[in-house]
């Protein structure tokens, strides 16, 4: 399998680096930030120089800072906004014409739980991952029948470096589950051409089913939590 991964960190891009070919894969690092023009430009250029084409684009870059809205800083907002969201767009719009190419090309884009259901002190985070998803889905029917498919991933909270901020528990609803887990979980959907991965279980199905039908019963159980979630997840930043 032949792959090109991209990340801002020289140091952890050359580790997963380093990690993929160990298990068999011939891999291409490159050190960009897609949230900028000259990162997308640099990325998808420099992959497609490895690969010789793209069958497969994986829009996984992503930041967060939790928080009272007002006490998020618009600096911070508008980097969530930029790499959860206008990059993925804007990457995604670039690489189509290769993913045409391909016959069988598929976005994959990395949304949220939170993007399914917002929880307090997430709003801009959910309010960027929501709209990853509506972009998706919108765009899944756009392709539809022209050789390129969208796949949507809804991960929970997810054991990685992210997280490492978050001090919610299973008792808040933050249940991690490992990398390796979701990563299977994708594969999958990758190979069933899912139109999405849901993570979480019967209990973040049985979420999604109650915001649906009953969201006051969301919004009552979330003010129960409120004043400990807001503790937990104070100092929760991966920008």
């Amino acid at each position: 399998m032949a792959l090109a991964i991209t990340g801002r960190h020289p140091d952890r891009l050359a580790a997963a680096v380093d990690a993929l070919q160990k298990a068999g894969s011939s891999v291409t690092g490159i050190v960009a930030d897609v949230a900028t023009v000259d990162g997308r430009k640099q990325t998808l250029e420099r992959a497609l120089g490895a690969l010789g084409g793209l069958d497969i684009l994986v829009n996984n870059a992503g930041g967060v800072r939790a928080g009272r809205l007002e006490q998020v800083t618009e600096e911070d907002i508008l980097a969530m906004i930029a790499v959860d969201l206008t990059a993925p767009i804007l990457l995604t719009r670039a690489a189509l014409p290769a993913l045409r190419a391909s016959g069988e090309g598929m976005v994959v884009n990395i949304s949220s739980g939170l993007g399914l259901v917002g929880a307090p002190f997430y709003a801009s985070y959910a309010g960027a991952k929501a709209g990853l998803a509506r972009f998706g889905e919108a765009l899944r029917r756009e392709l539809k029948g022209e050789g390129v498919h969208v796949l949507t991933v809804y991960p929970g909270a997810t054991d990685t470096p992210m997280m490492a901020s978050n001090n919610a528990g299973p008792e808040l609803g933050f249940t991690r589950e490992s990398a390796e887990a979701v990563a299977a979980a994708i594969v999958a959907g990758i190979e069933t051409d899912a139109l999405e991965v849901i993570r979480g279980g019967e209990a973040r199905a049985a979420m999604i089913a109650l915001n649906r039908d009953d969201p006051l019963a969301i919004d009552a159980r979330f003010l129960d939590l409120k004043v400990r979630l807001e503790s937990a997840v104070r100092e929760h930043a991966a920008m």
